[in-house]
């Protein structure tokens, strides 16, 4: 069996899994009437649905306004870093050409 053949049955695989889990999230099925429609052991199926249910909780644990502060330190730091760095080069520049006048005396 080719690589490609198998990477398009775990995409397959992930995506029915993830399809049934909402479905039981979303009360549309239940954990027994899926282990029984699909041949599955119910421990299993209950825990794909702990798995997913931790990750939508992670997801709703980020806080959009500690992001946004973060990236506007981080901003802010590169800014004033870049700010130092182009005073610098503008103060070289000067020695540069002071230095270079007085050669020329």
């Amino acid at each position: 069996m080719s690589t490609l053949m198998e990477d398009d049955i775990k995409r397959w695989t992930a995506k029915r899994k993830t399809a049934l889990v909402l479905d039981i999230i979303q009360g549309k099925t239940t954990i027994s009437e899926a282990s029984r429609a699909f041949d599955l052991n119910p421990s299993e199926v209950e825990q794909w649905v702990d798995e997913g249910k931790r990750g939508m909780e992670n997801a709703l644990r980020t806080k959009p306004l500690e992001i946004k502060e973060q990236y506007e330190k981080q901003l802010r730091e590169l800014q004033q870093a870049y700010g130092e760095a182009m005073l610098e080069l503008r103060a070289r520049k000067k020695l540069a050409s002071l230095l270079g006048n007085e050669d020329e005396k």
